[in-house]
């Protein structure tokens, strides 16, 4: 007969949750709050990305810690928020003025809040190089004197710019000339999600070539061709969700997607290679952290945005 006594390190006798289980729930209920705050309203989905954005910024200044620098996470954290919440104010103007139901809400952007958040955008951005450097003057010197100053500026500045800057430009994406438009997000992550499954399927099945065996040694080009040709497939497809694109302009969102996805992949994958961690966080069990989940947006966002802004 089998001893049911629980262990000193399970107490209650329970059976603990397997990885898959944990990757399936915790990816079902991860996968909800995202779709629901997307499609539910702008105000959702800002807040929801605010918060997001805010997070992986602050695994990044982890995994930098981790390497010997010292970033200034509480100010870059706060930095942060500012300009997701300025950049959705700029483009969100028009929509929250129009649409909104709420008079206070109509009023404070009837004002100009747009012009407001452009001004404290402008004025952080020059000013933010020389609060950094105070803040290290003023911590200066530090215990360990191998840590140099400015290498802490340039990894807070990086943190910005690699990670909150891309995820604060979703929001120049999630708003057309009709105001806030839930789709064009749900038909990025559409995109994202066939070009890691196609890449997935097609390296478990085909792959033998390594595409970069030195940052990611289980990513192969019959993998990433997987990914491509998928992801152009969804492109094709969100004509159902997005019948007002035109097919080429959703080819050429899909393309960027198939290029640049798998690139912001790769360059994650260097940064936890370069200070030896396996997961950026451990914010989702099974699944890492949200700079795990989101990596391919750092790469993809700005371009699609490049693009639209030269070609509309």
């Amino acid at each position: 007969m089998a001893d049911a006594t629980p262990s000193p390190t399970n107490p209650t006798g329970k059976k603990p949750m397997s990885n898959l289980t944990q990757r399936i729930l915790y990816g079902v209920l991860g996968a909800v709050a995202l779709l629901f705050s997307i499609w539910y309203s702008a105000w959702t989905f800002a807040m929801f990305f605010g918060l997001v954005q805010m997070r992986m910024l602050w695994e990044f200044y982890r995994m930098m810690r981790k390497a010997g620098y010292k970033p200034a996470a509480l100010l870059g954290g706060g930095l942060s928020v500012v300009m997701f919440a300025a950049i959705h104010a700029m483009v969100g103007t028009q929509y929250y003025t129009e649409k909104t139901m709420s008079p206070i809400a109509s009023a404070f952007y009837a004002v100009g809040i747009g012009a407001l958040a452009l001004k404290v955008s402008v004025i952080l951005a020059i000013l933010l190089p020389v609060i950094l450097i105070l803040r290290e003057m003023f911590a200066w010197p530090r215990k360990n004197k191998e840590l140099a100053p400015f290498a802490n500026v340039g990894v807070a500045l990086l943190g910005l710019l690699y990670v909150s800057l891309p995820m604060s430009l979703l929001n120049v994406l999630a708003f057309s000339d009709k105001g806030y438009d839930y789709r064009r997000i749900f038909g990025l992550l559409l995109l994202v999600w066939c070009s890691d499954i196609g890449a997935y399927a097609a390296g478990k099945t085909f792959g033998k070539h390594k595409l970069a065996p030195s940052i990611s040694p289980g990513k192969t080009w019959e993998g990433a061709i997987g990914g491509f040709l998928l992801t152009l497939g969804m492109g094709w497809a969100l004509g159902f969700l997005l019948p007002e694109m035109p097919l080429p302009t959703r080819l050429v969102a899909a393309t960027v997607v198939a290029i640049f996805g798998p690139l912001g992949d790769l360059a994650e994958s260097m940064l936890k290679r370069s200070v030896d961690v396996k997961d950026s966080g451990r914010i989702m069990p099974g699944h890492g952290g949200l700079l795990d989940r989101f990596d391919a947006f750092l790469f993809v966002v700005p371009v699609l945005v490049v693009v639209q802004l030269l070609f509309g």
